[in-house]
């Protein structure tokens, strides 16, 4: 492991950077944890490092991804997670309050912000936004905020308390906060495991309309216009959802949009014979809707791609479709997920990357996702052509349910570094 006080040269390197938009060979220099140069000359006692022509960009910042702690720290640890994350190239974990109990005040932030320290990632914690997630009496806003909160949100409770939710959004929008809203209309989504399709009706599986997300998106967007809140969605996976998000940027609202990397990878017919680490919330959308939302963050519609990394054991994922456990894990295949993408034609890796690591940093407010000299050298190498066949046991998550498992990939993490630390190396 590299220590950040020494001077590290990486030459060689394919630079992927997001903000410039430019993918270029060059080199980077590294010291006291931040980028202080680039294509310049190897300083005087400088650890070199050839890269080998293989891409090196900003660490991954993934937003929304679960932790077992506090309560279920059998599906994973800040450990376990940390060190997936490092060997998927994810240098900033953005964690979800869906804890047990949830993360609704200061006193259990500052738990988990003090248990986070053993990762060998940076870990950054939302908070809940209503007490419990019930929906109903907001949390200490302001001093989850003070206590290091990055954003909130009830994560997939939807509150039906349209009340309640307003008073939240116009204390929110009083201290600067940032709220993460879930875009589906509950009552019509209850109970669903699958999208409504022919599909789904042939395999016996309770389906919600995607015209459900678009619903919950609009009272959203509606309660962001009245009381100016700054606004993320956190997925969204329907083509019918899009014109609302367009129509809310083009007005002016501060409102950003993220996409889950399984809804731009897969789809509904993926779930074939009831395999459960398909099932997700949302649900896998058609074929036509995914497309649709690779084409929107191609085109900067959608802002940000995360994994939404749920763990969860093998007890609770093998039952039958209905009743097993919603999510996969993807903190360690998030990358190479991705990279289909840029396979496909779809986009380059600086537009990838933008979603991947600049705008989540960008909309959190925080340093990372950039090349530039000065911001912190958070970084991955990786060759995007190397293929592999996924095996889901040696994923270094605490669970195994990723939906990738046997699948053949490209693209492999060589190295990743944390304040120029080097934190994972193959």
């Amino acid at each position: 492991m590299s220590n950040n006080s020494m001077i590290l040269h990486l030459t060689n390197a394919r630079l992927i950077d997001p903000e410039a938009g430019t993918d270029s060979v060059g080199s980077l220099t590294v010291q006291d944890g931040v980028i202080v140069g680039r294509n310049a000359p190897a300083p005087k006692g400088a650890e070199v490092l050839d890269c080998a022509g293989m891409c090196l960009a900003p660490g991954i910042v993934d937003w929304g991804v679960k932790i077992g702690e506090p309560g279920e720290r059998h599906k994973e640890s800040f450990r376990s997670a940390g060190l997936a994350a490092a060997a998927g190239g994810v240098t900033t974990i953005i964690a979800r309050p869906d804890t047990q109990p949830a993360i609704d005040t200061p006193e259990t932030l500052e738990f988990v912000t003090r248990r986070a320290a053993e990762s060998v990632v940076r870990i950054r914690h939302m908070a809940a936004l209503t007490k419990g997630r019930a929906g109903d009496e907001m949390t200490e806003i302001g001093f989850l905020l003070d206590a290091g909160a990055v954003a909130f949100t009830d994560v997939f409770k939807v509150s039906t308390n349209t009340k309640a939710l307003a008073r939240a959004f116009t204390y929110a929008r009083s201290l600067g906060a940032l709220v993460v809203g879930h875009p589906q209309e509950p009552g019509l989504s209850a109970g669903a495991a699958a999208t409504n399709s022919k599909f789904a009706s042939l395999r016996g599986l309770p389906g919600v309309h995607p015209m459900a997300e678009r619903l919950g998106l609009d009272r959203d967007l509606g309660l962001v216009e009245m009381t100016g809140v700054r606004w993320h969605a956190d997925q969204i996976t329907t083509a019918g959802a899009l014109p609302s998000v367009i129509r809310a940027k083009e007005r002016g609202l501060d409102v950003t949009a993220g996409v889950s990397i399984h809804h731009l990878t897969l789809n509904d017919f993926d779930v074939g014979d009831y395999r459960t680490f398909f099932k997700l919330t949302p649900p896998l959308r058609s074929e036509d809707d995914r497309l649709a939302m690779v084409q929107a963050v191609a085109e900067g519609i959608i802002d940000v791609i995360a994994s939404f990394h749920t763990p969860a054991d093998e007890e609770s994922k093998r039952l039958p479709f209905e009743e097993a456990a919603s999510g996969a894990v993807g903190l360690q295949t998030l990358l190479p997920a991705a990279l289909r993408l840029v396979h496909s034609g779809d986009m380059d890796l600086p537009t990838l990357w933008k979603a991947l690591s600049l705008n989540p940093a960008k909309r959190l407010g925080l340093p990372q996702g950039r090349l530039a000299e000065g911001a912190p050298a958070d970084l991955v190498l990786f060759d995007p052509d190397t293929p592999f066949l996924l095996d889901r046991a040696k994923l270094l998550s605490k669970s195994k349910n990723t939906p990738f498992d046997l699948m053949r990939m490209e693209g492999k993490v060589q190295r990743t570094w944390v304040a120029g630390v080097q934190v994972y190396g193959v």
